[in-house]
Order: C-alpha cells, then sequence, then structure tokens
C-alpha cells in the first residue's frame, strides 16, 4: 500500500513538473519579452538603418538650408532700368524685402534645429543606443519638425510672391520687369527659394518617420 502511494505520487509529481516548466517558460517568454525588452523594440522598431536614414535626412536638411541662407544673403546687384525713356539706376539686395528677412531667419532656425538633432542622433548612434528614447522625446521632435516645416512653407510662399512681382512686374503701370537687369539677384533668389521647399520636404519626411515610428511603439 505505502509503495503504491509513493509510486502514484512520484508519477504525480513527474507529471507536474513539466507543467511547470512549461507556465514558467510561457511567463518568462511573451510576457516577460514584453516587459523586459518591450522598450527597446518599441524604441528601435526599425533598427539602426532607420536611424542612418534619419541621420541622412537631418544632414541633407541642414545642408539645404543653410544652402538656402547663403544664396539669399549673396543676392544683390545694381543696374539700371529704364522708365518712360528714362535711364534710372536701381539696386536689389535681399534686406529690401521683409519676405526675403523672413526666409534667412527661418532657415537659420532649421539649420539649427537640423543640427542639434543630427549632433543628438550621430551620439545615440555611437553609442548603439536608441535614436529615441521615449515617446515624450519622440513627440517633442515630431513637434518641431512639423512647426518648422510649416515655417517653410509659409517663407518660401512669400518669398515666391515677391520673386514673381519682379519678374512680371505690375499690370497697365511702367513699373518693368526687374530681373531682366537684375538677372543674378533673382537667380540667387529663385534658387534660395528651391532650397527651402527642399528643406521642408526632409522636415516632412522626418516627420513622417517619427509618426511611423511612435505607432509601433509599446511604451
Amino acid at each position: 500500500m505505502m509503495m503504491n502511494g509513493q509510486k502514484k505520487a512520484a508519477a504525480e509529481v513527474a507529471v507536474q513538473l513539466p507543467e511547470s516548466k512549461m507556465v514558467a517558460g510561457s511567463m518568462s517568454g511573451p510576457f516577460g519579452g514584453a516587459s523586459g525588452g518591450g522598450a527597446a523594440a518599441g524604441l528601435r522598431p526599425f533598427g539602426r538603418k532607420a536611424e542612418v536614414m534619419n541621420v541622412l535626412l537631418r544632414v541633407l536638411c541642414m545642408v539645404t538650408s543653410v544652402a538656402a541662407v547663403s544664396f539669399m544673403v549673396t543676392s544683390q546687384q545694381s543696374s539700371t532700368v529704364s522708365i518712360y525713356g528714362f535711364t534710372l539706376p536701381i539696386q536689389s539686395k535681399w534686406s529690401f524685402s521683409h519676405s526675403f528677412e523672413y526666409l534667412v531667419g527661418v532657415s537659420a532656425a532649421v539649420a539649427a534645429h537640423s543640427l542639434l538633432q543630427l549632433l543628438i542622433s550621430i551620439s545615440r548612434l555611437l553609442r548603439k543606443s536608441p535614436g529615441i528614447p521615449s515617446r515624450s522625446h519622440a513627440w517633442l521632435v515630431f513637434a518641431g519638425d512639423q512647426v518648422f516645416a510649416y515655417a517653410m512653407i509659409s517663407a518660401g510662399a512669400a518669398a515666391s510672391g515677391v520673386t514673381n512681382l519682379n519678374r512680371t512686374g505690375i499690370r497697365h503701370t511702367a513699373l518693368p520687369n526687374f530681373c531682366k537687369p537684375l538677372r543674378s539677384f533673382c537667380d540667387h533668389v529663385a534658387v534660395s527659394i528651391f532650397f527651402t521647399f527642399f528643406s521642408c520636404f526632409l522636415l516632412a519626411a522626418s516627420a513622417v518617420q517619427e509618426v511611423v515610428w511612435l505607432s509601433r511603439s509599446k511604451c
């Protein structure tokens, strides 16, 4: 009787032990993995390739913003124009227009923002830490990219309006096409506006990447 009882108890233990191991394994598997490594997986849903792409976007955005500033601040020229048969000297400079000054200010701010984010991304990439450490940080960067993207759109649109007026003149008046005698000035402004809109596109691409990042993060 006692021998049969011991064998039965041993059989029950032998049956129960694998079940307890299986439960422990399941607890340390999906649940333990989600709690232990969920933060790192949520902050790095795409791996190193996405972080390198983010660094490249920041580099390009900084370069295009600096180019927009450089071409605008170097846009100045002196020439002559004929109005009603009179030849008048004219001089054009970027600082004569508030729209051009606004473009320079916004582009410089975007260049500084891109440089700051670039330094942060490179430092985290070299330390092999997540490029975005938390959701709050991701939301902050996303908001900054959005604000600067809209500011670049407004600056480019305002500068485009002034440039279009310089090229077409005003109808039914003697105001001529100033871009004919001031071709170098208008070309510099046009290139600056192009880089401004390109910087806006790069900021929008960074914002989209951050939205996808946030949608796939778990913390």
